[in-house]
């Protein structure tokens, strides 16, 4: 089935992408925060250009979303790509903010929450990240809770993950997935993966296995009238793992630290991949580079089954 392509809204889409998606081909929304708050360069250049490769690899159209200039750019250029991930003070993009970097003329990079909002109006189906935000520990003193959450309620978008950011309450944050009616998914696995590390200690609610079952799932829930996101936990490959109990440890000292510098808000998590990238000596980015590879992959396949079907 062909997308319709919104005319009325300040999109720009990439050639290719608006020819896909017109089309009714598979494409898979990818986010930028990754590109200007998740990765140090050049690695955020490299990585998101793998990350693409990845996704025509396996069959699909990549469409990274990002705002440029107060225009939402729906598939990224090679020069585009390598002017954000250089371009500093780039604005961190929600729910919350979007349309005020929009009429602001502004360029931001877009989260979860904001790729999830953007690739539903746009008519993309299936979106590939790293992991999740969600329920902060210290939640009880901060009220901080990630607007990913509630974006899964409503957006009717499949996000392809590794878990929820392990920096993060996972209990608290997928029993709020649950309290919202999100379909967390298991891929292949009997235990939800830990973002680094391929299990937690919190039994998959949901195990699937087949591309096909997804597609089955998604056209039920659509038939029953039921909207809102799918999460899919994809455990990153064994070999590119850090085991949970040694990432445990380095998490706590992060934690800490961020606690007594006073870090707070949205720089949190940009402080804390920091802060781990140094206690790790450089292994959290090379695993999150691999997951998001792994998950990019992945989400193709899916896009492509979602599409073959009538």
């Amino acid at each position: 089935m062909s997308a319709q392509i919104p005319e009325d809204l300040p999109f720009d889409f990439d050639t290719d992408v608006r020819q896909q998606l017109l089309n009714g081909g598979a494409v898979v929304a990818l986010e930028s925060t990754i590109i200007t708050h998740g990765m140090p360069w050049p690695e955020n250049l490299e990585t998101a250009r793998a990350v693409e490769d990845e996704v025509r690899k396996a069959g699909a159209m990549p469409a990274t979303i990002a705002v440029l200039d107060g225009k939402v750019r729906i598939g990224l250029s090679d020069q585009q790509l390598q002017k954000l991930s250089q371009t500093p003070d780039v604005d961190k993009l929600s729910r919350a903010d979007l349309a005020a970097c929009i009429i602001k003329k502004r360029t931001g990079s877009t989260t979860v929450a904001a790729t999830m909002l953007i690739a539903e109006l746009a008519g993309i189906k299936v979106f590939a990240t790293g992991g999740i935000g969600g329920v902060h520990v210290d939640v009880n003193s901060s009220f901080d809770v990630s607007t990913d959450l509630t974006e899964l309620a409503r957006t009717s978008v499949v996000v392809v993950c590794a878990g929820a950011k392990a920096i993060l309450d996972l209990p608290k944050t997928f029993e709020r997935l649950e309290t919202y009616g999100v379909p967390v998914i298991g891929w292949c696995c009997d235990h939800l993966p830990a973002f680094w590390s391929r299990e937690s200690t919190i039994k998959t609610p949901i195990r699937l296995d087949k591309e096909s079952e997804l597609a089955d799932f998604l056209a039920m829930r659509d038939r029953l009238g039921i909207k809102g996101g799918m999460l899919v936990c994809n455990p990153l490959p064994e070999n590119d793992e850090i085991s949970q109990q040694h990432m445990q440890k380095m998490i706590d000292g992060a934690l800490r630290s961020a606690q007594q510098a006073g870090v707070s808000g949205k720089a949190v998590t940009p402080y804390l991949l920091s802060k781990l990238f140094d206690l790790s000596e450089g292994e959290t980015l090379r695993c999150n580079i691999a997951l998001i590879r792994n998950n990019a992959r992945l989400a193709a396949r899916l896009a492509g089954e979602i599409a073959s079907r009538p």
